[in-house]
């Protein structure tokens, strides 16, 4: 008799109503494989692009859009060794051959791509870290030779934002976060930055050079684009890099190149960046999730979790992520 299961399946792309919560059967584990029984999902940007057919690397319909898993391994495969049974662990699609396959009850992997935690670890903390490995990139490998001292976080308190917070503070950095409400400013200033600046209603640049003393900082990292990219080169100091790993205003209608070079005395840089530069890069890769798991391990993160929602909740969890008003992570469970 086969054992059902629920999982989430895209059908036909659009907006939170293609997601459709059904009964599919359990997998069982191939020979290199394991079975995960999923304790957490995490909820974020590309799934969202899945769901509505725009992701770049888009797998084929029709497709279980969720990208992150944390769980109990249930079920091991016959050539696998060195993981048993009750084995706390992580899962990023990141890491399989192609994106999506994680919002399921019980999720079948290669045994080679998933990532064991300790015994302490918080299974809905450990499903945010996604976004830590993102921000580890961003922080540490973005820069130029130079090693920055200070960053300008726009979005201080979204889910990328908060990591970045995090992260800077613990690689010794002074943290200066944008947000749009006070809300957003306590919560940026909970997690660690050192200043928060009002972009609605104050200028960042100016508020930005007066918080360095006129130096500027050593990275500014964007993920919203448009307008006001072009211009956060007037908040970079010496040797700075402007760092874009994303753009969900679009792209900037200015001349950048001319921009940069009415700031020949910073020499600034401008880097583009997306996580997919390691998608040939397994060690690369996962040398970054074992840093950012070693710090949750050892308590020097802490992952911010906006909500908390059923798996059958799926659709809301995508509308709430689509507002834009979320603090930190959301993060779903069976």
């Amino acid at each position: 008799m086969t054992t059902l299961m629920k999982t989430v399946l895209v059908r036909q792309v659009g907006g939170p109503e293609a997601l459709e919560y059904v009964d599919v059967p359990r997998p069982d584990p191939g020979p290199h494989d394991v079975v995960i029984r999923a304790e957490a999902f995490g909820v974020g940007q590309p799934d969202v692009l899945i769901r509505r057919g725009v992701y770049k690397w888009m797998p084929p319909l029709p497709v279980n859009p969720g990208n992150d898993v944390a769980g109990i391994v249930h079920a091991v495969g016959s050539e696998v060794s060195g993981i048993a049974t009750g084995r706390k662990v992580l899962l990023s699609a990141r890491d399989l051959a192609q994106r999506g396959g994680c919002y399921s009850e019980f999720v079948a992997a290669p045994a080679d791509a998933v990532h064991l935690l300790a015994d302490s670890v918080d299974l809905q903390e450990a499903v945010c870290l996604a976004n830590y490995q993102v921000a580890w990139a961003l922080l540490h490998q973005c820069a130029s030779t130079q090693r920055p001292d200070s960053a300008l976080v726009i979005g201080a308190a979204g889910g990328v934002g908060t990591a970045l917070v995090q992260l800077g503070k613990l690689a010794g950095m002074t943290v200066i976060g944008t947000v749009s409400s006070e809300e957003k400013a306590g919560f940026a200033r909970r997690n660690g930055a050192d200043h928060v600046i009002h972009y609605r209603n104050e200028d960042v640049i100016a508020r930005t050079r007066e918080l360095t003393e006129g130096r500027g900082v050593g990275l500014v990292l964007d993920h919203v684009g448009g307008p006001d990219f072009v211009g956060y080169i007037r908040a970079l100091g010496k040797w700075g890099t402007l760092v874009s790993y994303n753009a969900f205003a679009g792209l900037p209608q200015e001349n950048l190149v001319a921009a940069m070079r009415d700031h020949l005395d910073t020499c600034p840089a401008v880097r583009c960046f997306s996580f997919h530069i390691y998608d040939h890069d397994r060690e690369g890769r996962r040398a970054l999730m074992r840093e950012v798991i070693g710090a949750l391990e050892r308590g020097a993160i802490r992952p911010a979790i906006s909500a908390r929602l059923k798996l059958a909740d799926v659709r809301k969890a995508h509308s709430l992520l689509e507002q834009g008003s979320a603090l930190g992570k959301i993060v779903m469970m069976p």
